[in-house]
């Protein structure tokens, strides 16, 4: 299990929409296991294959306060989004430094190929709810300022580009 180094932005797997799973093996167990240890030393909400530089549909989310239960996801798609959104701070390793206000539903039901290889089912509310959408996002190459208006989107760039 290795953290690992995430693509800078604009490297252009992250406009990419990843490849399905097709089974669950010891391989993606493995990818699995190095997107959690990267998404703890950032330290993270979530991560998303395609961040580190692998195109298949799988992502880690853990919004849990003692940390140690994240939820491992392939394939994972929203069934349902409740009406009531919920506003949170979203950033990126990605596009360090910067983050920005995006609205979205304030919980999800989420099917998904679970580590069992089973098609699971689960309801993700508050950070987690953000957080999965946030991944599924980067799972069809889009990245979270993508959600904001332009003006609001070029003067986050700008301000990337800066820091950088």
């Amino acid at each position: 299990m290795t953290a690992r180094t995430c693509l800078p932005w604009p490297d252009k797997r992250l406009r990419t929409k990843a490849e399905d799973v097709a089974e669950i093996t010891e391989e993606i167990r493995a990818i699995w296991d190095d997107m959690i240890d990267t998404m703890e030393a950032m330290p993270g909400v979530g991560l998303a294959a395609p961040q580190i530089g692998v195109m298949l549909r799988l992502a880690v989310v853990d919004g849990s306060a003692e940390r140690g239960k994240a939820v491992r996801l392939a394939n994972p798609e929203i069934l349902h989004s409740s009406i009531e959104l919920r506003e949170h701070d979203e950033a990126s390793p990605n596009l360090p430094g910067v983050s920005a206000k995006v609205k979205r539903p304030r919980a999800v039901t989420v099917k998904f190929l679970n580590e069992q290889g089973m098609v699971d089912r689960r309801d993700f509310v508050g950070i987690e709810a953000t957080s999965v959408q946030h991944q599924i996002d980067h799972l069809n190459g889009k990245m979270y300022f993508d959600r904001l208006s332009k003006v609001k989107r070029d003067m986050l760039l700008r301000k990337a580009k800066k820091l950088g």
